[in-house]
Protein backbone atom coordinates (compact mmCIF):
# COMPACT_ATOMS: atom_id res chain seq x y z
CA UNK A 1 0.00 0.00 0.00
CA UNK A 2 1.40 3.28 -0.60
CA UNK A 3 2.14 6.06 1.83
CA UNK A 4 -0.97 7.72 -0.27
CA UNK A 5 -3.59 5.15 -0.02
CA UNK A 6 -2.15 4.48 3.40
CA UNK A 7 -3.01 7.59 4.67
CA UNK A 8 -6.66 7.19 2.99
CA UNK A 9 -7.53 4.52 5.37
CA UNK A 10 -5.58 5.48 8.54
CA UNK A 11 -6.35 9.04 8.23
CA UNK A 12 -10.07 8.53 9.29
CA UNK A 13 -9.42 5.62 11.45
CA UNK A 14 -6.97 7.60 13.65
CA UNK A 15 -9.54 10.59 13.68
CA UNK A 16 -12.68 7.93 14.55
CA UNK A 17 -10.32 6.76 17.24
CA UNK A 18 -8.88 9.80 19.14
CA UNK A 19 -12.34 11.01 18.80
CA UNK A 20 -13.73 8.11 20.58
CA UNK A 21 -11.43 8.40 23.34
CA UNK A 22 -11.22 12.22 23.96
CA UNK A 23 -14.51 13.54 22.70
CA UNK A 24 -12.91 14.97 19.65
CA UNK A 25 -10.27 14.94 17.07
CA UNK A 26 -9.58 18.52 15.31
CA UNK A 27 -7.56 19.32 18.28
CA UNK A 28 -5.84 18.41 21.67
CA UNK A 29 -8.17 18.97 24.75
CA UNK A 30 -7.20 22.15 26.71
CA UNK A 31 -7.20 19.74 29.93
CA UNK A 32 -4.10 18.04 28.42
CA UNK A 33 -2.49 21.16 27.34
CA UNK A 34 -2.32 22.44 31.08
CA UNK A 35 -0.35 18.96 32.45
CA UNK A 36 2.61 21.22 30.81
CA UNK A 37 1.36 23.54 33.68
CA UNK A 38 2.75 23.06 37.23
CA UNK A 39 5.31 23.17 39.59
CA UNK A 40 6.13 19.27 40.31
CA UNK A 41 6.79 15.75 38.77
CA UNK A 42 3.13 14.47 40.06
CA UNK A 43 2.38 11.65 42.14
CA UNK A 44 4.16 9.38 39.95
CA UNK A 45 6.27 10.21 37.19
CA UNK A 46 8.65 8.24 34.38
CA UNK A 47 9.43 4.66 35.51
CA UNK A 48 6.39 4.41 37.17
CA UNK A 49 4.35 1.82 37.03
CA UNK A 50 1.17 3.96 36.89
CA UNK A 51 2.61 5.64 33.76
CA UNK A 52 3.26 2.11 32.27
CA UNK A 53 0.05 0.71 32.95
CA UNK A 54 -1.62 4.09 31.97
CA UNK A 55 0.09 4.82 29.04
CA UNK A 56 -0.25 1.71 27.19
CA UNK A 57 -2.75 0.39 25.03
CA UNK A 58 -4.25 -2.20 27.08
CA UNK A 59 -6.29 -0.27 28.70
CA UNK A 60 -8.54 -0.04 26.20
CA UNK A 61 -9.36 -3.42 26.97
CA UNK A 62 -9.42 -2.39 31.21
CA UNK A 63 -11.68 -0.12 30.85
CA UNK A 64 -14.20 -2.34 29.18
CA UNK A 65 -13.47 -4.90 32.12
CA UNK A 66 -13.81 -2.35 34.65
CA UNK A 67 -17.39 -1.47 33.35
CA UNK A 68 -18.34 -5.19 33.64
CA UNK A 69 -16.98 -5.68 36.98
CA UNK A 70 -18.24 -2.36 38.60
CA UNK A 71 -21.70 -3.00 37.11
CA UNK A 72 -21.82 -6.11 39.61
CA UNK A 73 -21.88 -4.09 42.39
CA UNK A 74 -25.84 -3.26 42.93
CA UNK A 75 -25.17 0.14 44.44
CA UNK A 76 -22.71 1.11 41.79
CA UNK A 77 -25.29 0.20 38.87
CA UNK A 78 -27.59 2.32 40.65
CA UNK A 79 -25.40 5.29 40.33
CA UNK A 80 -24.93 4.85 36.94
CA UNK A 81 -28.36 3.70 35.78
CA UNK A 82 -30.17 6.66 38.08
CA UNK A 83 -27.82 9.42 37.14
CA UNK A 84 -25.22 8.56 34.38
CA UNK A 85 -25.95 9.75 31.04
CA UNK A 86 -24.47 7.03 29.49
CA UNK A 87 -26.68 6.38 26.81
CA UNK A 88 -27.38 9.54 25.41
CA UNK A 89 -23.41 10.57 25.82
CA UNK A 90 -21.68 7.29 26.52
CA UNK A 91 -18.46 8.83 24.88
CA UNK A 92 -18.74 12.00 27.01
CA UNK A 93 -18.74 10.11 29.89
CA UNK A 94 -15.57 8.03 28.60
CA UNK A 95 -13.84 11.25 27.95
CA UNK A 96 -14.77 12.26 31.36
CA UNK A 97 -13.18 9.29 32.85
CA UNK A 98 -10.19 9.21 30.65
CA UNK A 99 -9.16 12.77 31.89
CA UNK A 100 -9.28 12.13 34.96
CA UNK A 101 -7.27 8.98 35.08
CA UNK A 102 -4.45 10.89 33.02
CA UNK A 103 -4.78 13.96 35.02
CA UNK A 104 -4.10 11.95 38.29
CA UNK A 105 -1.61 9.49 36.52
CA UNK A 106 0.62 12.24 34.80
CA UNK A 107 -0.57 16.15 36.22
CA UNK A 108 1.22 17.59 38.78
CA UNK A 109 0.40 16.92 42.61
CA UNK A 110 -2.01 20.01 42.54
CA UNK A 111 -3.98 19.38 39.10
CA UNK A 112 -4.40 15.26 40.75
CA UNK A 113 -5.93 16.55 43.42
CA UNK A 114 -8.15 19.44 41.87
CA UNK A 115 -9.13 16.47 39.09
CA UNK A 116 -10.06 14.21 42.02
CA UNK A 117 -11.75 17.08 43.96
CA UNK A 118 -13.95 18.00 41.01
CA UNK A 119 -15.41 14.21 40.73
CA UNK A 120 -15.86 14.27 44.42
CA UNK A 121 -18.08 17.38 43.92
CA UNK A 122 -20.12 16.13 40.81
CA UNK A 123 -20.90 12.44 42.86
CA UNK A 124 -22.53 14.03 45.50
CA UNK A 125 -25.91 14.57 44.15
CA UNK A 126 -25.25 11.18 42.91
CA UNK A 127 -27.80 9.57 45.53
CA UNK A 128 -30.59 7.23 46.14
CA UNK A 129 -31.90 4.13 46.91
CA UNK A 130 -30.44 -0.04 45.67
CA UNK A 131 -31.79 -3.23 46.98
CA UNK A 132 -27.86 -5.66 47.80
CA UNK A 133 -27.13 -8.82 46.88
CA UNK A 134 -28.57 -9.80 49.93
CA UNK A 135 -32.34 -8.26 48.70
CA UNK A 136 -32.43 -5.31 51.28
CA UNK A 137 -33.14 -1.64 50.56
CA UNK A 138 -29.88 0.86 51.44
CA UNK A 139 -29.54 4.06 50.60
CA UNK A 140 -26.79 4.84 48.15
CA UNK A 141 -24.27 8.14 47.69
CA UNK A 142 -21.02 7.91 45.09
CA UNK A 143 -19.11 9.11 47.54
CA UNK A 144 -19.64 6.06 50.54
CA UNK A 145 -16.49 4.48 51.22
CA UNK A 146 -17.77 1.48 50.22
CA UNK A 147 -19.21 1.77 46.90
CA UNK A 148 -15.95 4.70 46.09
CA UNK A 149 -13.81 0.90 46.92
CA UNK A 150 -15.61 -1.22 44.83
CA UNK A 151 -14.94 1.26 41.99
CA UNK A 152 -11.19 1.43 42.85
CA UNK A 153 -11.28 -2.50 43.60
CA UNK A 154 -12.50 -2.97 40.08
CA UNK A 155 -10.69 -0.32 38.60
CA UNK A 156 -7.41 -1.56 39.56
CA UNK A 157 -7.97 -5.26 38.69
CA UNK A 158 -8.86 -4.65 35.64
CA UNK A 159 -5.96 -2.29 34.44
CA UNK A 160 -3.44 -4.39 35.80
CA UNK A 161 -4.93 -8.06 34.91
CA UNK A 162 -4.98 -6.00 30.84
CA UNK A 163 -1.58 -5.28 31.55
CA UNK A 164 -0.34 -8.36 32.95
CA UNK A 165 -2.53 -9.90 29.40
CA UNK A 166 -0.88 -7.71 27.17
CA UNK A 167 1.40 -4.77 28.42
CA UNK A 168 5.01 -4.84 28.38
CA UNK A 169 7.49 -4.92 31.74
CA UNK A 170 5.81 -3.63 34.78
CA UNK A 171 8.18 -1.57 37.05
CA UNK A 172 7.84 -2.60 40.24
CA UNK A 173 5.38 -5.78 39.53
CA UNK A 174 2.10 -6.00 39.93
CA UNK A 175 2.56 -5.06 43.58
CA UNK A 176 4.75 -2.06 42.19
CA UNK A 177 1.21 -0.70 40.29
CA UNK A 178 -1.36 -1.62 42.86
CA UNK A 179 0.96 0.41 45.49
CA UNK A 180 1.01 3.38 43.43
CA UNK A 181 -2.53 3.35 42.18
CA UNK A 182 -3.87 3.45 46.15
CA UNK A 183 -3.01 7.38 45.54
CA UNK A 184 -5.57 7.81 43.13
CA UNK A 185 -7.98 5.60 46.47
CA UNK A 186 -7.21 8.40 48.54
CA UNK A 187 -7.77 11.33 46.36
CA UNK A 188 -11.08 9.42 45.93
CA UNK A 189 -11.51 9.67 50.28
CA UNK A 190 -11.04 5.63 49.99
CA UNK A 191 -9.02 5.16 52.80
CA UNK A 192 -6.63 2.16 53.26
CA UNK A 193 -6.71 0.72 50.05
CA UNK A 194 -4.77 -2.20 49.28
CA UNK A 195 -1.37 -2.30 48.59
CA UNK A 196 -0.22 -5.73 46.55
CA UNK A 197 -1.62 -7.58 44.41
CA UNK A 198 -2.79 -10.22 46.72
CA UNK A 199 -4.52 -7.72 48.89
CA UNK A 200 -6.51 -5.94 46.09
CA UNK A 201 -7.76 -9.53 44.46
CA UNK A 202 -8.09 -10.98 47.95
CA UNK A 203 -10.53 -8.27 48.67
CA UNK A 204 -12.29 -8.77 45.28
CA UNK A 205 -13.02 -12.20 46.44
CA UNK A 206 -14.07 -11.31 49.82
CA UNK A 207 -16.64 -9.32 48.49
CA UNK A 208 -17.91 -11.80 45.92
CA UNK A 209 -17.93 -14.44 48.41
CA UNK A 210 -20.15 -12.47 50.83
CA UNK A 211 -23.10 -12.03 48.65
CA UNK A 212 -22.15 -8.49 47.68
CA UNK A 213 -22.36 -8.85 44.33
CA UNK A 214 -25.22 -9.29 41.92
CA UNK A 215 -26.56 -10.39 38.57
CA UNK A 216 -30.42 -9.99 36.74
CA UNK A 217 -31.96 -7.64 34.16
CA UNK A 218 -30.92 -4.29 35.26
CA UNK A 219 -26.76 -5.66 34.90
CA UNK A 220 -27.51 -7.50 31.90
CA UNK A 221 -29.05 -4.30 30.12
CA UNK A 222 -26.31 -2.56 30.83
CA UNK A 223 -23.89 -5.62 29.87
CA UNK A 224 -25.69 -5.63 26.33
CA UNK A 225 -25.27 -1.73 26.42
CA UNK A 226 -21.24 -2.11 26.49
CA UNK A 227 -21.23 -4.85 24.54
CA UNK A 228 -22.89 -2.76 21.64
CA UNK A 229 -21.34 0.77 22.18
CA UNK A 230 -22.71 3.19 19.69
CA UNK A 231 -19.38 3.53 18.21
CA UNK A 232 -18.78 4.40 14.64
CA UNK A 233 -18.99 1.92 12.22
CA UNK A 234 -15.45 1.15 11.02
CA UNK A 235 -14.04 0.67 15.21
CA UNK A 236 -16.60 -1.81 15.88
CA UNK A 237 -14.97 -4.99 14.51
CA UNK A 238 -11.96 -4.21 16.70
CA UNK A 239 -14.38 -2.98 19.64
CA UNK A 240 -16.21 -6.49 19.25
CA UNK A 241 -12.64 -8.25 19.90
CA UNK A 242 -11.71 -5.70 22.75
CA UNK A 243 -15.06 -6.97 24.42
CA UNK A 244 -14.37 -10.81 24.23
CA UNK A 245 -10.84 -10.14 25.41
CA UNK A 246 -12.10 -7.89 28.95
CA UNK A 247 -14.88 -11.08 29.17
CA UNK A 248 -12.33 -13.29 29.15
CA UNK A 249 -10.49 -12.12 31.82
CA UNK A 250 -13.11 -12.21 34.17
CA UNK A 251 -13.94 -14.88 36.80
CA UNK A 252 -15.85 -17.32 35.85
CA UNK A 253 -18.41 -16.52 38.88
CA UNK A 254 -18.34 -12.80 37.61
CA UNK A 255 -18.90 -13.75 34.40
CA UNK A 256 -22.02 -16.12 35.22
CA UNK A 257 -23.27 -12.74 37.04
CA UNK A 258 -23.09 -10.87 34.28
CA UNK A 259 -24.91 -13.69 32.34
CA UNK A 260 -21.82 -13.98 29.84
CA UNK A 261 -20.51 -17.47 29.09
CA UNK A 262 -17.42 -18.62 29.42
CA UNK A 263 -14.91 -18.68 26.85
CA UNK A 264 -14.02 -21.65 25.66
CA UNK A 265 -10.40 -23.13 26.12
CA UNK A 266 -9.62 -23.48 22.73
CA UNK A 267 -10.75 -20.18 21.65
CA UNK A 268 -8.26 -17.97 24.29
CA UNK A 269 -4.54 -17.88 22.56
CA UNK A 270 -6.76 -17.10 18.92
CA UNK A 271 -8.36 -14.37 21.42
CA UNK A 272 -5.08 -13.27 23.20
CA UNK A 273 -3.62 -12.86 19.44
CA UNK A 274 -5.93 -10.79 17.74
CA UNK A 275 -6.52 -8.58 20.75
CA UNK A 276 -2.81 -7.98 20.80
CA UNK A 277 -3.21 -7.07 17.09
CA UNK A 278 -5.73 -4.81 17.59
CA UNK A 279 -3.84 -2.95 20.33
CA UNK A 280 -0.39 -3.20 18.19
CA UNK A 281 -2.81 -1.18 15.46
CA UNK A 282 -4.43 1.12 17.75
CA UNK A 283 -0.36 2.47 18.85
CA UNK A 284 0.48 2.92 15.41
CA UNK A 285 -2.67 5.02 14.82
CA UNK A 286 -1.78 7.07 18.40
CA UNK A 287 1.60 6.99 18.64
CA UNK A 288 4.08 5.68 20.98
CA UNK A 289 3.10 8.04 23.71
CA UNK A 290 -0.39 9.37 24.75
CA UNK A 291 -0.82 13.24 24.68
CA UNK A 292 -0.86 13.34 28.41
CA UNK A 293 2.36 11.91 28.81
CA UNK A 294 3.83 14.34 25.98
CA UNK A 295 2.12 17.09 27.86
CA UNK A 296 3.74 15.91 31.34
CA UNK A 297 7.49 15.24 29.65
CA UNK A 298 7.29 18.86 29.05
CA UNK A 299 6.49 20.08 32.17
CA UNK A 300 9.14 17.69 33.14
CA UNK A 301 11.92 19.33 30.81
CA UNK A 302 10.68 23.05 31.76
CA UNK A 303 10.95 22.30 35.58
CA UNK A 304 14.11 20.48 35.04
CA UNK A 305 15.74 23.37 33.18
CA UNK A 306 14.24 26.23 35.31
Amino acid sequence: MTGTAADRVLTPLRSRLIETLAGRSDEVPAWILRLEEGEDAGFFGPGSASWAVHGGMPTLVAGVRALLLQALHPGALAGVRDFSRYREDPLGRLAGTIQWIHTVTFGSRDQAVAGSEMVRSLHRRVTGTFVDGHGVTRPYSANDPELARWVHLAFTDAFLTAHEQWGGELPGGADGYVDEWATAAELMGVEDAPRTASALRGEIDAITDAGELRGGPEVEEIVRFIRRAPLRRMLRPSYRILFRAAVSTLEPRHRALLGLPSTPVERMLPLHSATGAVLSGARVLLGPQTQAELAARRRLARLAGA
